[in-house]
């Protein structure tokens, strides 16, 4: 190019197939081997690298017999167009990758514990298929949980049913076992497992968050009062409140995912009723509006390990 034409330089905008033709006929140093990688003619190839060469008003290759070399300003230029190429490559790659929900971030509202049971291995297989989504956990109290679902603070939350406040999207999924966790000293922790009706007169340990309100009104209906036990409430985790288990405190109630750990001075026994082992049923919950693309392949997740066979309407 002469140095007059150096001169010339166009101010049309440079294109960005021309900056992935450039650096393809770089890295084969032959036009004809980088059209055919290209899967376009030669004299096309050529046509665009001189149309590029007259944008920037630089000479970019040396063209000889031996093939096409990229001069000291090409090499400059050639640099810099892989970086910007490498960075759309990557941006792209990560759009379509969040795009799938295989990226991202998912808010998990939970209502029970993580030590054991089917939330547990859930989310690990969650993490095992897409070890890219960034998932936040957020406990707390059923109402607590819908509230934060109905403002989109979570996408998804965990909680035993029924919810007659939820009108939106729900799928059923699996139940638990009621557990008492005793004292290992205490009586009832030398039974195969514990009646409603012993639980009569015992100190229970209350929380306040997480499935606690929940085990209230089963007592309650269970035993036919609104007052039948010591109620000792606590806003704790927990973990806490198995720790006071186990030094003497009171009986708690949990659900068997709550099992998994081991609590000195602690000893887990079902709670029966006539029927055998009592149970809660758990619903995952979502707003059918939610646009997060990370909750369409969990929810598939859900379905392929949950098969809901309830067939009730708000199962979607």
């Amino acid at each position: 190019m002469s140095p007059a034409t150096r001169h010339r330089a166009s101010t049309a905008p440079v294109e960005f197939r021309d900056l992935r033709w450039a650096i393809a006929a770089s890295q084969h140093r032959s036009l004809r081997q980088a059209a055919e990688t290209l899967n376009i003619k030669q004299s096309t190839l050529s046509r665009r690298l001189r149309n590029l060469e007259c944008k920037l008003g630089s000479t970019l290759f040396e063209r000889t017999n031996g093939g096409t070399r990229p001069t000291i300003e090409g090499q400059e230029f050639l640099d810099a167009a892989r970086r910007v190429v490498g960075e759309a490559d990557a941006m792209t790659a990560r759009l379509k990758t969040r795009s799938r929900g295989e990226s991202g971030r998912l808010t998990i509202g939970i209502h029970t514990s993580l030590s054991a049971g089917n939330l547990r291995a859930t989310l690990l297989e969650h993490r095992h298929r897409f070890p890219d989504v960034d998932r936040q956990l957020v406990d707390g109290s059923r109402d607590h949980l819908i509230s934060d679902l109905a403002s989109s603070a979570v996408d998804v939350a965990f909680v035993v049913e029924p919810n007659p406040k939820w009108s939106d999207r729900s799928l059923l999924l699996w139940s638990e076992r009621v557990v008492a966790a005793l004292p290992a000293n205490h009586p009832l922790a030398g039974r195969d497992g514990v009646h409603w009706g012993e639980l009569r007169r015992e100190s229970l340990l209350m929380s306040q968050r997480g499935p606690g309100p929940e085990f209230l009104k089963l007592l309650i209906s269970k035993l036919g009062s609104s007052d039948p036990c010591l109620l000792l409430r606590h806003d704790v985790v927990l973990d806490r409140l198995l720790s006071l288990v186990g030094v003497g405190w009171g009986i708690l109630l949990i659900l068997e995912s709550a099992t998994g750990a081991v609590y000195p001075g602690v000893t887990f026994r079902e709670v029966h009723d006539a029927e055998g082992p009592t149970r809660l049923s758990f619903r995952a919950y979502w707003r059918q509006a939610n646009c997060n693309p990370s909750l369409g392949p969990f929810l598939d997740l859900l379905r392929e390990r949950y098969p809901d066979l309830s067939g009730d309407a708000g199962a979607g």
